[in-house]
């Protein structure tokens, strides 16, 4: 309790506690009360995490800029239901997490979506470091079911948005077993104007694979095959979330998923590494399954669709991200790593870099001796933005700082200058305020006439 009180003395004297954010320059972890449960927060000057440990050791929200993302159910809010109380059933806290893989009841290579040790009981909750850096690490109990114990640390640092997640899985048993582990996070898809309704301009994207297992590049797992929320354009898979129960299995080689609202135009971009040899369970590596009314059939196989309200069938999304199975000896474990970017996004994903969003490309157009840069983008990493310029031989003749940026506001590039004679080609690149590389968020080639 002293630790509280001292960090709401510090936020207080700097101000950054009227938003429960970290003053400048540092992150930090505090206990609080959330929805009615005990919980452990952690904060920098952009973000919230919430994480309720009693809940198998969920990250039960997110904030970017005072925006929430995850969805967390009103039916259980502030209550802890434990395995023997569920008897069976999956309570649905809401939140993100992570399960096993494969989903199913065949046998006991399959996990049966219920109440367990590594989905319900308490996880230990320890801080491992803040200030600079601040991670934590969630720890749970073993698993009867599966024989499974995870764990997983999350950390941010004080300059950026950008959560990491390493979530390991452990042989608890005296025998080998094989398992994925899987990454579920439920974004809520409520309307922010109108609770009672949904959000109807929420998507998710994630690129389709050119090689695709999947007949039409993405397999509909279950509800309506011909569900008019999924579709393809310029190798990008696109779901506009309906209300309609309905699951997408995609073998996305691409290493990422993102969902934007375009609503309160903020998204999120999930990162991972994709193994081309790994063995995917059903080779899927991005699932989104929304939830929603769904079509089914009484004794007579007539089909009608299920009754549904908002509190019986609360509107929501998962967007998950799969681990090959791996085969793993008593006592062994296997990690698999995500990044979380939450960004500014106004429309869908044309390119995603190591520094950020492309959702307009970059173009140049040459006047008169003047040239102009335009854009559109979504940083990960505050910082300047900066053309860098090429001749034909791929030589640097030049550069310019454009403008500075961060991820809480949309980059919309529109300058004017000279460009250095000779350029062949201009590259967008972002710097991080002490002179960090963050990488390259687009390029445009030029002609010897001109502009292509």
């Amino acid at each position: 309790m002293k630790r509280l009180v001292l960090l709401l003395g510090v936020f207080a004297l700097t101000g950054a506690g009227l938003r429960g954010q970290a003053p400048a320059g540092r992150c930090s972890v505090s206990s609080v009360r959330f929805g009615g449960w005990n919980a452990e927060q952690v904060v920098n000057p952009w973000l919230k995490l919430t994480f309720v440990p009693e809940l198998g050791g969920r990250l039960m929200q997110v904030e970017f800029n005072g925006h929430a993302y995850l969805f967390v159910n009103p039916k259980y809010r502030g209550q802890y239901i434990s395995p023997e109380q569920a008897a069976g059933d999956w309570i649905n806290y809401g939140g993100d997490k992570i399960w096993p893989m494969p989903e199913g009841n065949e046998d006991e290579h399959h996990w049966v979506l219920a109440s367990t040790a590594i989905d319900d009981l308490p996880y230990r909750f320890k801080v491992l470091t803040q200030g600079k850096r601040c991670a934590v690490e969630l720890t749970g109990q073993p698993d009867t079911i599966t024989g499974l114990q995870y764990s997983r640390t999350i950390s941010i640092t004080a300059d950026s948005p950008q959560i990491n997640f390493h979530a390991v899985m452990k042989n608890a048993t005296a025998h080998p077993i094989e398992w994925s582990v899987q990454s579920v996070t439920q974004y809520d898809l409520s309307d922010a104007a109108d609770r009672n309704n949904y959000n109807r301009n929420f998507w998710a994207y994630t690129p389709v694979n050119p090689k695709s297992t999947y007949p039409g590049g993405f397999h509909v797992r279950d509800g309506l095959a011909s569900d008019p929320s999924f579709s393809i354009k310029d190798g990008l898979f696109q779901m506009h979330w309906m209300y309609f129960e309905n699951e997408v299995w995609l073998d996305s080689p691409a290493g990422w998923l993102a969902i934007a609202d375009k609503q309160s135009q903020y998204g999120m971009v999930e990162r991972f590494t994709f193994q081309p040899d790994g063995n995917y369970p059903d080779r899927e590596t991005v699932i989104f399954y929304k939830n929603g009314p769904s079509v089914r059939f009484d004794k007579d196989g007539k089909a009608e669709i299920r009754e549904t309200t908002p509190e019986k069938t609360p509107y929501y999304m998962e967007a998950e991200i799969n681990s090959p199975i791996v085969r793993l000896q008593p006592d062994e474990t296997y990690a698999m790593d995500t990044i979380w970017n939450p960004v500014r996004m106004s429309d869908r994903p044309l390119r995603m870099t190591n520094a950020g969003v492309v959702v307009d490309r970059l173009k140049a157009a040459t006047l008169n001796g003047s040239t102009s840069l335009t854009g559109n983008f979504s940083v990960f990493y505050p910082g300047d933005l900066s053309a860098i310029f090429f001749n034909h031989r791929g030589m640097e003749i030049g550069r310019q700082i454009l403008m500075p940026v961060d991820p809480a506001n949309a980059v919309v590039l529109n300058k004017q200058f000279a460009m250095p004679p000779r350029t062949s080609r201009v590259v967008l690149k972002l710097f991080g305020k002490g002179g960090a590389d963050y990488g390259t968020l687009d390029e445009f080639r030029i002609d010897v006439q001109g502009v292509k």
